[in-house]
């Protein structure tokens, strides 16, 4: 009998130049371009402009539902302290199965999110596949490839701290023996990533000119691996690349409200920001619903009102600390913008750092498609930094850079947030822990993040999370089934 074919074998035998019809105008500046038709696959791989079209829609995919909507906001944030599902009740009921942890292997946001990583591995793969043989700049062409190192690099790391051990696809396969892979011990996925990282740093440049503003960078690629590296407790590896980091000309944007706004985007503060655009006339190029899906649930919004935050998040910040009301729409307010939020609805607060002021918003469009997506930040750099640095038992750096992210969030108000002095490392272990909730809050890091301090069965056993399970979401149970057995469940599933 004929086998089904699974998404990972669906997704490494589509070729890019049909996947590439809907992505090729999508994204801000060097991705601002017009929508080309379907190119037959023979045709393309030829020359320079092959490889801008595919490396443009490689970084087009980031922001497609599977990546930002639903998917994202079920694995990645539902199940923490910090946030719920939100909407009415009835709506999307199944989103409520990752705060309470009933979540099971045939849900289908547990797939997509599955899919859409695999997805996005399979168009950085076919740029690294197929870019080396193209008669082009040799720079160019060795920058392309790190950038695409550097997006399977992000892909796989969500990949594996969602799931543990995944299938580690590092080419287009070339036959079909080579599409049913058996999970990967996460060890040697996170070496991979490390190895993607290393070279991506390698070649990519500290900046860009306005053209190609928010395509990967060496801070991009040295953060991230930072950030790899404290999910393994390389506490050494973690302060070297972010020390290296603090060299690139990043800073701290002095208003952090303000630097949410469309209008802040690409600050000097932005590492890597997922690039968004509305394009006039392109409702296919204008996809992104990561705002529409969290905006205010009101008819004068128009958002969806999913992943709100919770009252324990509110009580999380210290008195009279500016981010939470920068991190938090509470329904009756006025926002910076003008926007006047009714009293009554479904939820009593939404999610601030998503929002795009209503004026913004044109019909027919999804609400909010211009507002990028940061995924990693100069502040999370430092606190970082910090974490490693108290540590490896270096109190005096630890402070430092704790402390520089409270300057900010104080905004001069001497009053407010003062330093941390402590230089206990357990009392500072958790002022920098502490830190990295209110600054970071709902930018989908506050649930991974208890889970590697091993603190989640004691802050999410209360809403039904099991240790020795819930560290991880399940394998998808359709991919299970497809490979014959090949794949296998996580425990307790």
């Amino acid at each position: 009998m004929k086998q089904a074919t699974s998404y990972i074998q669906k997704a490494v035998r589509w070729g890019l130049p049909a996947a590439f019809l809907l992505m090729s105008g999508c994204g801000k500046s060097f991705l601002d371009t017009p929508p080309q038709g379907k190119q037959p696959g023979e045709e393309f791989w030829k020359n320079a402009g092959d490889a801008a079209k595919a490396v443009n829609a490689m970084y087009a995919n980031l922001h497609e539902w599977r990546q930002v909507g639903f998917a994202a906001v079920a694995v990645e944030s539902l199940g923490s302290d910090d946030t719920e599902k939100g909407s009415s009740p009835g709506d999307a009921s199944y989103l409520t199965k990752f705060d309470d942890f009933t979540v099971g292997a045939t849900d289908g946001q547990v797939m997509d999110f599955w899919k859409g990583q695999y997805q996005q591995i399979n168009f950085c793969n076919q740029v690294l596949d197929n870019v080396p043989q193209i008669s082009m700049d040799e720079n160019l062409k060795n920058r392309y490839l790190a950038e695409a190192k550097f997006i399977r690099a992000y892909a796989y790391f969500r990949l594996v701290r969602a799931y543990g051990d995944v299938p580690l696809r590092l080419r287009v396969p070339k036959d079909a023996s080579e599409y049913n892979l058996p999970r990967t011990d996460k060890a040697e996925v996170w070496a991979a990533i490390e190895k993607d990282l290393t070279e991506a740093a390698a070649v990519l440049p500290p900046a860009y000119g306005p053209a190609d503003l928010g395509r990967a960078t060496k801070g991009a690629a040295l953060s991230l691996h930072a950030k790899v590296a404290m999910y393994q407790k390389k506490w050494a590896n973690v302060l070297g690349y972010t020390n290296e980091v603090t060299t690139l000309g990043y800073s701290l944007f002095p208003n952090y409200e303000q630097l949410f706004r469309i209008r802040n985007e690409n600050a000097p503060e932005s590492v890597f920001e997922i690039q968004c655009q509305f394009i006039p006339g392109n409702k296919d190029a204008s996809n992104s619903q990561y705002s529409q899906i969290q905006g205010v649930r009101a008819s004068v919004g128009g958002g969806w009102g999913f992943n709100v935050p919770t009252e324990q998040l509110v009580k999380a910040y210290e008195p009279n600390d500016p981010r939470r009301d920068a991190t938090i729409i509470f329904r009756g307010e006025t926002t910076p913008d003008g926007d006047i939020i009714p009293p009554l609805g479904d939820n009593p607060m939404y999610n601030q750092k998503s929002y795009v002021p209503f004026r913004l918003y044109v019909t027919g469009y999804n609400e909010g498609a211009d507002q990028n997506v940061r995924v990693i930040r100069y502040a999370e750099v430092l606190l970082m930094q910090a974490e490693a640095a108290n540590e490896l038992g270096n109190a005096t750096l630890a402070l430092k850079s704790l402390n520089a992210v409270r300057a900010r969030a104080r905004g001069g108000n001497p009053a407010i947030l003062p330093d941390v002095t402590t230089t206990d490392q357990a009392q500072l272990r958790l002022a920098i822990w502490q830190e990295r909730r209110v600054e970071l809050a709902m930018e989908s890091d506050r649930y991974f993040d208890v889970i590697r301090q091993g603190r989640a069965a004691t802050l999410f056993g209360p809403s039904g999370f099991v240790a020795g399970k819930n560290e991880l979401w399940p394998v998808p149970q359709n991919e299970i089934d497809i490979s014959a057995g090949t794949l296998t469940q996580n425990k307790g599933y």
